[in-house]
């Protein structure tokens, strides 16, 4: 169908915005904003042809409309005559009740008509409310893509916000990097930087899915073993030692020799657990 395949080429555009990486953000962002007004031509002229699609429909449910109430009028006048000549003979009740008939199976007909017309009318509006969504939707992207500032001023004040302890502030600043710069190598220090402020804020369920964002995303990154080490305390306050003490293993499996393996070993003495998955 013509909607579902506009609706898939906008969400593909849509996403494509919000994979570009952060390096080509200023480079790119003419070509982006081409193709946007290039995808805003073609929603515009979806929307004519749509426009008169609907005023077609409309015209067929208003010519159903008249000729149902054209039949429900004649069938009322035959009824009419009916009981008038009710008297006058069987042979002319049995015509008129033929033509009685036929016209009550015309009504069913031109009643079944139009409920399938109005039913394509409804969908077609339903599909119009979508595509006006889809295009505040891209919209609102657009607008925020041109609004965002660039990635390494960003990144500078989150760090910065971070480390005088605003971490309302940082909070946002990294949620915000993280949205509109989502493939470089920092948006893995910013999901580890949100990590650390619901650490320090007791939101441990949500720490624990930071730093997996991290290890998910970014697994070579300089973040990396220090967001294995924060998920497995996360887990452990969570009350999932099992599964604390197994990411932690897994550290010091992966990363010997760093200060995180320390720490971690460390911590799995305090639990009374060894490094090795043998009970002390």
């Amino acid at each position: 169908m013509k909607i579902t395949r506009i609706f898939a080429l906008v969400a593909v555009t849509l996403a494509f915005w919000l994979a570009v990486p952060a390096w080509a953000a200023n480079k790119d962002m003419v070509q982006l904003q081409t193709q946007v007004q290039q995808l805003q031509e073609q929603m515009t002229a979806m929307q004519r042809s749509f426009d008169e699609r609907m005023g077609v429909m409309k015209n067929l449910v208003e010519q159903d409309t008249d000729a149902v109430n054209k039949v429900v009028g004649a069938l009322n006048s035959l009824q009419t005559t009916l009981q008038s000549q009710q008297a006058a003979g069987g042979s002319k009740a049995d015509q008129l009740s033929g033509q009685i008939q036929a016209l009550n199976d015309t009504l069913d007909e031109l009643k079944a008509r139009l409920a399938k017309v109005s039913k394509q009318l409804e969908d077609m509006q339903a599909a119009q409310q979508s595509l006006g969504a889809a295009q505040a939707q891209q919209q609102a992207q657009q607008k925020a893509m041109n609004d965002a500032p660039p990635p390494d001023v960003l990144y500078n004040n989150a760090l910065r916000d971070y480390s005088g302890g605003n971490n309302a502030l940082a909070l946002q600043e990294f949620s915000d990097y993280i949205k509109f710069y989502p493939n470089t190598d920092l948006a893995g220090n910013c999901y580890f930087y949100l990590g650390e402020i619901q650490f320090r804020q007791g939101n441990y369920q949500q720490a624990a899915q930071s730093y997996d964002a991290v290890l998910q995303n970014f697994p070579s990154g300089n973040k990396a073993a220090s967001a294995q080490l924060k998920k497995g305390f996360s887990l452990i306050e969570l009350g999932k030692q099992d599964d604390g003490v197994s990411e932690l293993r897994h550290l010091i499996q992966r990363y010997p020799h760093s200060p995180e393996a320390l720490q971690a070993k460390e911590r799995l003495r305090k639990l009374g657990v060894s490094a090795s998955g043998r009970n002390s």
